[in-house]
């Protein structure tokens, strides 16, 4: 799957982009339909120590999924939303299997 990640006022690592691809690859065990997926990583200016940003979008035939996350790192945060697409991957193929 072809994964654009951009990084929004700073230069994310080679080791961050390389996770990155990799977790998101294992949604095509999920949902083989996925056209592309655009990952967006931001940090914001507070003392707060949540405070990177990672947010996805997945298109998929006819819909789009979008999951934002909050964390202390950008690992974390794509794990938990890339779990979270998996469930809503899984729910939509579930979906398409009732219409057979």
């Amino acid at each position: 799957m072809k994964v654009n990640t951009q990084s929004v006022n700073f230069n994310a690592d080679v080791k961050l982009l390389a996770f990155i691809q990799k977790r998101m690859d294992k949604l095509d065990l999920f949902y083989d339909k996925v056209i592309k997926s655009d990952v967006f990583l931001k940090v914001e200016n507070t003392s707060d120590k949540e405070n990177k940003i990672f947010e996805v979008k997945v298109s998929v035939p006819g819909d789009s999924l979008v999951v934002k996350k909050q964390c202390k790192s950008f690992e974390e945060g794509a794990d938990m939303a890339i779990a979270s697409l998996e469930r809503q991957l899984k729910k939509k193929k579930e979906k398409l299997r009732a219409y057979l």
